[in-house]
């Protein structure tokens, strides 16, 4: 698949974001100790407020124990695909600094970890698919997260699969998707 057929940047930028996406098809093939660490050491230098480095990840791998309490928090039609991720992480951020004042970025500084961890992914071939659809407050209460951590994401990690592996349903969205224009993300001088 060429992304440039589905994707065209408007300005100069460098093919590792134009190229990063969210497939859904996954082997079932594990990932390796030393390639998810690498995903994780990218997340570690993403930039944050005050060096707070709020994220925290939580994670759990196909074939062991806790796997089944992860998957479980799944919304249904995320299960349908997740089921061949080799890793299913919970991405939390601690919502204050270490001195107990609020830290009011910790989501941002958590994002810019996850797109750090997704680039890394993109640069080693691996697919790293980013989710909403799960229950947060199971998560918060199955995972132990502490009152001053919010849970923010999952995502799915896995080697390429077969698109026809998946639903019908699924195979017709199994494309990198296309971005909103430039002008309609960033304004000069106030909100248009």
């Amino acid at each position: 698949m060429n992304v440039h057929d589905f994707r065209k940047p408007e300005n100069s930028v460098n093919d590792i974001f134009v190229h990063r996406w969210s497939p859904r098809a996954m082997s079932g093939e594990q990932i390796d100790d030393a390639t998810l660490m690498s995903l994780f050491e990218a997340a570690r230098w993403a930039p944050s407020s005050n060096n707070n480095q709020p994220w925290r990840f939580i994670y759990a791998r196909r074939g062991t124990p806790r796997w089944e309490v992860f998957f479980g928090l799944l919304a249904e039609g995320n299960q349908v695909w997740a089921t061949d991720a080799a890793v299913l992480i919970v991405v939390i951020s601690k919502t204050t600094f270490d001195s107990g004042k609020p830290a009011r970025t910790h989501s941002y500084d958590a994002g810019a970890a996850w797109v750090s961890l997704a680039l890394q992914g993109s640069l080693l071939n691996i697919v790293v698919h980013g989710m909403q659809g799960f229950d947060y407050d199971r998560a918060k209460q199955e995972l132990r997260v502490p009152d001053d951590y919010q849970v923010e994401a999952m995502i799915a990690v896995g080697r390429h699969g077969k698109k026809e592996d998946l639903p019908a349903y699924l195979q017709e969205r199994e494309f990198p998707s296309p971005r909103k224009k430039v002008s309609e993300i960033a304004m000069e001088g106030m909100f248009l």
